[in-house]
């Protein structure tokens, strides 16, 4: 791969990435929205080296040529040592085209940007979230109908509340539907990110009592919470649960994570 081609690739990366991050809310897909301002700059810086590059190589390519005219042609003798393939005219070729391969992952975030992780992720990992408050932080619900709250606050009160604030209360969660493999339940979650898809975990609770809707679903749901009956938390996972009275189909929200 020649330089022009190098720069050329660049500014298409760098274009990539403000097109995600400045001009929509894609990167929300890949990471916290507080790297925002650092996808932006780091676009742009892709892009003014790229540019700078490309010029660069077209000033380069000038000079040669008008260099190139103004000397005499001298004879070409041929050489017992030239073979063929070899480059005998004393400038470099150009690498493989197959280099150009390079563009796919640039043109792939322009036409089809992966969507959001979703329940097949959500499914394959059961990692159970670090806790971020600690026992009885929780302030008191506000209100009397069902209060909104975030899929890990639903949690950390269920499990970590010793005042049990969840008692009696109707809670509206949002999510996207992941099946479970025990019948008449299926799980709404959300997935959570320490930095970046990569590390993402998700937080999932039970829904009982409505009938699940097609997986990768984004939905309100609105329901009670179903206290645990154990007085021992049992080995490996387990995910509160939630009685369902009714649930509300939605589009998928900008910022898929919590």
């Amino acid at each position: 791969m020649n330089r022009v081609t190098q720069n050329l690739v660049l500014t298409l990366l760098g274009c990539a990435v403000l097109q995600i991050s400045a001009f929509s809310t894609t990167y929300l897909n890949y990471v916290k929205p507080g790297f925002r301002p650092f996808l932006i700059g780091a676009g742009a810086v892709l892009v003014v080296l790229g540019i700078i590059g490309l010029l660069q190589a077209a000033g380069a390519k000038k000079g040669t040529e008008g260099g190139a005219d103004d000397r005499p042609l001298a004879p070409h003798h041929s050489d017992e040592h030239d073979r063929p393939g070899e480059n005998t005219h004393g400038h470099p070729h150009g690498g493989p085209r197959v280099a150009w391969l390079l563009c796919l992952p640039v043109f792939a975030i322009f036409l089809i940007a992966p969507p959001a992780l979703g329940s097949f992720a959500a499914s394959r990992d059961d990692t159970p979230p670090p806790r971020d408050q600690p026992l009885s932080a929780f302030p008191p619900l506000a209100g009397d109908g069902p209060v909104d709250m975030p899929i890990g606050e639903f949690i950390g009160r269920a499990w970590d509340d010793d005042k049990k604030s969840l008692t009696g209360r109707e809670v509206r969660l949002t999510g996207f539907v992941v099946p479970a493999k025990k019948k008449g339940q299926w799980y709404v979650t959300r997935m959570q990110l320490a930095c970046c898809a990569a590390d993402a975990f998700p937080l999932k609770v039970s829904v009982r009592g409505l009938q699940a809707p097609p997986a990768d679903t984004w939905i309100e749901v609105t329901g009670t919470w179903i206290p645990q009956t154990f007085k021992k938390m049992p080995a490996g996972v387990v995910h509160p649960q939630l009685t369902g009275k009714s649930l509300t189909r939605i589009e998928t929200p900008d910022e898929p994570y919590e």
